[in-house]
């Protein structure tokens, strides 16, 4: 039986312990994406669950990375990218923020990824499933 692939776009503190709770569970090999002003951040995190898995003991590859490329032939994405929001910051404002972020990103998945199942995590989560359509679309 194929592993499943699941690429989780957004390696902060939410993508990150995504990524961690679906390697301690097992449920496939893992690709940890961000956008490349975060260098290799990414890299780092994926490096860190897969130097605690003989320890925690599961079985997932952990690959982390700033290139789309990557996430080729996921079976579920998981989009956790946006801001959180801050102090004094309406929802409106992380809405346009993040608007702007999920389209991206959208149309990335879009390019790279056919036929995966994909989860919306990022906030304001109503308005950010609409991003999806541009997938399906």
């Amino acid at each position: 039986m194929k592993r499943a692939k699941i690429t989780i776009v957004g390696a902060g503190n939410v993508g990150a312990t995504t990524a961690h709770w679906a390697a301690a569970k097992e449920l496939g090999d893992i690709v940890l994406l961000d956008i490349p002003q975060v260098g290799d951040m990414p890299k780092g995190k994926a490096l860190d669950l897969m130097e605690a898995s003989p320890i925690v003991g599961f079985d997932a590859n952990i690959v982390g990375t700033t290139d789309y490329a990557a996430a080729k032939d996921s079976d579920v994405v998981v989009v956790t990218a946006g801001i959180p929001r801050k102090p004094g910051m309406s929802r409106d404002d992380l809405l346009r923020t993040n608007a702007d972020i999920i389209r991206g990103v959208c149309k990335e998945i879009k390019r790279v990824v056919s036929g995966a199942i994909v989860i919306m995590v990022s906030n304001p989560l109503d308005v950010m499933c609409y991003g999806l359509m541009e997938i399906t679309l």
